[in-house]
């Protein structure tokens, strides 16, 4: 995987810091349904605020060629690195409010006049904490982050596991174009396109391994609800995102499932 860029976000905003001030004292706000609020409860956590992290980026260019196709590394390390600002200023506010873990994380892109290849990414989520006292963050000391909905959380505590962090891997991949000849050759015949598939395999294959990678530094012996998203953004059809994302996992030591498998599949029903 392309090296990320490092360096700390800016700071929270000043209304940022009012707002969780606010909830520091005893009232919570939530994205969640009343029905995922309960099974939190029924977890052994509570919510403690909407939690948000946001970052403007400008997407720089990078030359491709016309016939190749390869991975555009310049805006695979862009996309990271934007994502990953948001992440962490959400973070950041889970952080600030005390909380263990974040819950029903959203990652969303948004795009402005007000500027060309400029996107705004978004992270946000409810902030949540054990009532056991217990601290549940991961190995690198921060809350855990997921994308689970309040229900696929509460079932995954129930089967004896515990989030760890939302892992992602992302490429962006240009898709070499046919030639004139070649596209004329395969007029009106059934045939596989190579160049196509493989490319598409390529990054494919870079982002998922990517988003392993990510979930072996936090320990983890999973990841569930894994999504592949493919977005071409402002690039244009031969030029495509690869993100997968999904929930890093790990069994609970000493823990017994409390659902029989029957339960579980009743519940996804």
């Amino acid at each position: 995987m392309p090296d990320k860029p490092e360096g700390p976000p800016a700071d929270l905003p000043k209304d940022a810091t009012h707002r969780l001030e606010e909830l520091e004292h005893g009232m919570f706000t939530s994205d969640l349904s009343v029905n995922e609020f309960l099974l939190v409860k029924d977890a052994g956590f509570h919510p403690l605020g909407f939690v948000m992290g946001s970052s403007i980026y400008h997407i720089g260019l990078q030359t491709r060629k016309w016939s190749s196709s390869q991975e555009l590394v310049n805006l695979t390390l862009a996309m990271y690195a934007a994502r990953e600002l948001a992440v962490t200023r959400m973070e950041e506010e889970a952080i600030e409010l005390g909380a263990d873990g974040v819950v029903g994380v959203r990652l969303d892109v948004n795009y402005y006049e007000f500027g060309a290849d400029t996107a705004e990414f978004i992270a946000m989520g409810t902030a949540i904490k054990a009532e056991d006292g217990r601290s549940y963050r991961n190995v690198e000391g921060k809350p855990f982050t997921s994308d689970l909905s309040g229900q696929a959380f509460w079932t995954l505590r129930r089967v004896g596991h515990l989030p760890l962090g939302l892992v992602m891997g992302t490429c962006v991949y240009h898709i070499a174009h046919r030639g004139i000849g070649q596209t004329i050759s395969q007029v009106g015949k059934n045939t596989e396109l190579p160049n196509y598939s493989q490319a598409l395999y390529d990054a494919r294959e870079l982002a998922m391994t990517r988003m392993q990678d990510e979930a072996t530094r936090l320990g983890a012996s999973g990841i569930v609800e894994v999504k592949l998203i493919e977005k071409s953004h402002m690039w244009g059809s031969h030029t495509i995102e690869f993100l997968a994302l999904g929930t890093a996992v790990t069994k609970e030591e000493g823990s017994a499932p409390l659902l029989s498998p029957q339960t579980i599949i009743s519940l996804d029903n």
